[in-house]
């Protein structure tokens, strides 16, 4: 934490020693206490942050399991600490699968349903940071709003 400019960043323990270490002669530190109305917020991109460091840290051959059963003791830690709250719906099932699409059959506008899924589906989230970055090559920025408008149409 040598670098000086501005940082909103959540302060934890690491960062706090780091701190206590600066000669408050030598830098101006400003600390601002967190907005009522922006705790949630604040607080869960951190733990989302914490969390995805620790999954990361889990490699087996079972690691997508234990990834689950980890994630699962967080949901019943939340809903035991939060008495009255149910968070068994939360709960993520075993085969460790994500919904695509769901598609009527019923008069279709295709018939191709993983072609037309294909084409409308973005390579990458757009929350993914490498479209930004210009990291992800020969995908852009352009051709994934696009696709990302495409799929947007079939709620």
């Amino acid at each position: 934490m040598s670098q000086e400019g501005l940082y909103e960043q959540l302060i934890n323990k690491l960062v706090l020693s780091k701190l206590n270490d600066l000669d408050k002669n030598t830098f101006y530190i400003k600390e601002t206490a967190i907005d009522k109305d922006e705790a949630a917020r604040v607080l869960s991109q951190y733990l989302s942050d914490v969390i995805r460091v620790a999954l990361n840290l889990i490699s087996s051959e079972d690691s997508v399991q234990k990834q689950i059963e980890l994630s699962n003791k967080i949901i019943y830690l939340l809903q035991s600490e939060l008495k009255g709250e149910d968070f068994d719906d939360d709960l993520i099932v075993a085969e460790a699968k994500i919904l695509s699409a769901i598609f009527s059959k019923v008069d279709p506008r295709f018939t191709d349903f993983d072609r037309y899924l294909k084409e409308i589906t973005p390579y990458t989230r757009l929350s993914q940071s490498e479209l930004f970055t210009g990291n992800n090559a020969g995908i852009s920025l352009e051709s994934e709003i696009k696709k990302e408008i495409l799929s947007s149409g079939q709620n």
